[in-house]
């Protein structure tokens, strides 16, 4: 049988079971009270006066990795646990009311301000420490090809000396996976606690995995369609953007938390092989965070390119606006030469068609070559000056 070690994230877990707390243990707020946190962002008590057996999507009893029977109701499965270093008692709730989680709560010692965080939700990836009780929060991510969004679910995990305690308010990931996996490797189950929180820090950090892909698959799509001049892409450089930065808030602080986890351990005794699964992950979110990180660097230089493109394209459009101006202009001119051109013939054709009995030249021989004369000499002038400003 694997001698479970504990580790020093987990203070005060003792080799052997710790005697149950009765008298002692640390109670959350019951009376009806209301947490001060509760009034941010309470969730919907849809059956506040259902029992918390309800939220419980598993529970059961693993002695030295290996399940065995538990009974239904939580309070008779933690009195159950065998009083032995391998025993180990594991809840999953899902989505549970704040009157559930207070019930479990109050049957596990948790602290009231961990449980103010757990009824409220929607918290930022942590780690905090209370007495022999760790509290983690992380955050799930799925990625939706179809609306090409990130859905986000959130996790908070208590690990106690021989009990671990999960609450999910996301679809993602499915914990039951994680239950599985580690049920097929009783050696690694009979870790206790701290194996199956490494369990879970490494579904949520591989569920990242596709996330990356399906960003990287985006910004692939939009780097396309900016140099195709769709006039679409900044809306959904916009969106991706949003995506990413709510993405970087889930991975960065992760990143704490796991430093945190390694650097204990490896000040701990503990088992080498959790070490080495813990520094695995490490790896593997930090390598998310650069990728996100790069992600949030290359939407931004997609934009400023973008604004650079339109920017172009505008001052394209204006400088044929400005040539087809100029030359319309130019037209305008010739037209205008030319209109002026033929009134010097038609004014002087005008004056001469007067039939006026008393005028000049009516009677003269040479009326009419003057008048011809006049006019070809006024075109001629016209057409010089004109032919001078470069308007003909």
């Amino acid at each position: 049988m694997p001698q479970r070690r504990t580790l020093a994230w987990l203070p005060g877990l003792r080799a052997a079971q710790q005697v149950r707390r009765t008298t002692d243990r640390r109670r959350p707020a019951t009376d009806g009270a209301p947490a001060p946190e509760l009034s941010l962002d309470p969730r919907r008590e849809t059956h506040p006066s259902r029992p918390v057996e309800d939220s419980v999507i598993d529970a059961a009893v693993y002695v030295d990795g290996h399940r065995r029977t538990a009974p239904d109701d939580l309070g008779e499965l933690h009195r159950s646990t065998p009083d032995d270093p391998g025993a180990l008692a594991w809840i999953g709730l899902l989505k549970p009311s704040s009157t559930q989680l207070l019930a479990a709560a109050d049957e596990f010692g948790l602290h009231e301000l961990a449980v103010e965080d757990a009824i409220v939700a929607h918290q930022r990836p942590k780690l905090e420490r209370y007495d022999d009780t760790l509290f983690v929060v992380l955050k799930a991510a799925r990625y939706v090809d179809a609306d090409e969004t990130v859905e986000f679910g959130e996790i908070h995990v208590f690990t106690g000396p021989n009990f671990v305690l999960t609450v999910r308010h996301g679809d993602a990931p499915d914990l039951s996976t994680v239950r599985r996996r580690l049920e097929g490797d009783p050696r690694l189950l009979a870790l206790g606690p701290e194996a199956v929180l490494y369990a879970i820090l490494d579904a949520v950090v591989d569920g990242y995995a596709p996330v990356v892909a399906g960003l990287q698959n985006d910004i692939d799509e939009i780097e396309t369609q900016v140099f195709d001049g769709d006039p679409k892409v900044s809306r959904r450089i916009y969106e991706l953007s949003r995506e990413v930065i709510e993405f970087q808030r889930a991975t960065h602080p992760l990143l704490g938390v796991l430093r945190s986890l390694t650097g204990d351990v490896e000040r701990a005794d503990s088992h080498d092989e959790l070490r080495r699964h813990l520094r695995d992950v490490h790896d593997h979110a930090t390598t998310v965070a650069e990728r996100v990180d790069g992600f949030r660097q290359m939407l931004q230089d997609i934009l400023a390119v973008n604004a650079t493109l339109v920017t172009q394209a505008q001052n394209e459009e204006m400088r044929h606006l400005t040539e087809a101006s100029y030359q319309q202009g130019e037209v305008t001119k010739k037209i205008s030469a030319w209109a002026a051109i033929l009134f010097a013939p038609t004014l002087v054709a005008g004056v001469y068609g007067m039939n006026f009995t008393h005028m000049p030249e009516t009677h003269w021989a040479f009326g009419y070559p003057f008048a011809i004369s006049l006019m070809v000499i006024g075109c001629l002038v016209l057409y010089a000056a004109f032919k001078r400003r470069n308007w003909m």
